[in-house]
């Protein structure tokens, strides 16, 4: 079975007068997403949210009048709607773009739980933003239908999408993921947190690799303190369901945060700091990248955390750099004063058979009682 080739994709693209890409990497748009990188485009944003890619390639289109292409996982969809309904809609500015959408959790194919729901309502969520749109995948052969679509697009300057299924495009790039300067491991940081807390301390974790780290380190190690909460899904909200858990409990509360995900909803920072307690514990594992998904690189090397929590309100600020730092994590989670925001610096990589978390209504059960 032949898959799009995402060299040729592009070219098609570009022949079509679209050279502007913004967007939030995903994984099955990954291959192409990797060719993006090593063409090295310039018009290539990755914004740190899907709504802000939406409004980002308006921008571009009042400014060039030229169609732009907004790239993301159907999840990402749920950010997308506001500007998607309320700036480019035919109703209101009537704006062009190409959305590039990933199916996850398509019906009839095996995915992660967490992608069901939205995968199921995907095309509806289409159709009800009037939004035209073509399913392409490794069978489409010729892409006088996406060609079609284009002009539709330009003749009617309304939004359109391509929604993309598993396995449509081949693998052109072998670029590896970005290898950063720093060297501690996020599951070393993980295992030395679990042995350190106190049992009724609440863990929340991220999206991603932070989740299955830490419920794959629960399963290995048999180390039982705490209570975790994976957020499997809900990239960004992983600090917002922590702080709602600290402001109703008097245990310690610790976010297990990435970098992405604390820059896609970063205004919630804001409300922590103001509203947070003392037993608000906010650990952002800083790898700079999105690594889950392809270690597309943040653009996050010039952001000062220790300023940013500050201004925002956070009591305290802590950076772990290098392994004699590590023994300052257990002297942190004993302050009394909060919210506290503990900036981790970490290299790339995770386990070779890293397992996921299951049975959520039961993770759930056990987190609330």
């Amino acid at each position: 079975m032949r898959k799009i080739n995402p060299s040729n994709f592009i070219k098609f693209l570009s022949q079509k007068k679209i050279n502007f890409f913004t967007g939030v990497p995903d994984s099955l748009l990954k291959n192409l997403l990797l060719e993006l990188e090593r063409k090295n485009l310039q018009k290539n944003i990755i914004t740190c949210n899907e709504g802000t890619a939406v409004s980002t390639a308006a921008g571009y289109y009042l400014a060039t009048k030229k169609i732009p292409c907004v790239y993301m996982q159907n999840s990402g969809l749920g950010n997308a709607i506001n500007p998607l309904a309320s700036i480019t809609h035919s109703k209101v500015y009537s704006i062009p773009l190409l959305l590039l959408v990933g199916w996850r959790g398509e019906p009839k194919i095996i995915d992660e739980p967490q992608h069901m729901v939205k995968g199921k309502i995907t095309l509806d969520l289409l159709k009800l933003l009037k939004i035209k749109y073509l399913v392409i995948n490794s069978k489409t052969k010729s892409l006088a239908k996406i060609s079609k679509l284009i002009s539709f697009s330009k003749k009617t300057n309304s939004v359109i999408a391509i929604v993309v299924q598993k396995g449509t495009f081949s693998v052109t790039s072998k670029k590896a993921i970005k290898k950063n300067k720093f060297s501690l491991k996020r599951s070393d940081i993980i295992e030395n947190i679990l042995r350190i807390i106190p049992n009724k301390t609440y863990l929340i974790s991220t999206t991603g690799y932070t989740s299955r780290e830490l419920n794959f380190l629960r399963s290995q190690k048999k180390i039982k303190n705490g209570k975790d909460f994976y957020m499997v899904g809900g990239m960004g909200h992983a600090s917002s369901v922590a702080f709602g858990v600290s402001k109703n409990r008097k245990s310690k509360v610790i976010c297990l945060d990435g970098d992405g995900s604390l820059l896609m909803h970063l205004g919630a920072l804001q409300t922590i700091g103001y509203y947070g307690k003392k037993n608000f514990f906010h650990v952002l594992f800083n790898n700079r990248s999105h690594e889950s998904v392809g270690g597309q690189d943040i653009k996050s090397q010039k952001i000062n955390f220790k300023n940013l929590s500050k201004s925002l309100g956070y009591k305290n600020y802590y950076k772990i750099q290098k392994k004699s730092d590590i023994n300052k994590i257990k002297k942190i989670f004993k302050l009394e004063s909060g919210p506290t925001f503990i900036e981790i610096q970490i290299s790339n990589g995770t386990f070779k058979k890293l397992t996921r978390p299951k049975n959520f209504i039961k993770i759930k059960k056990e987190f609330i009682s």
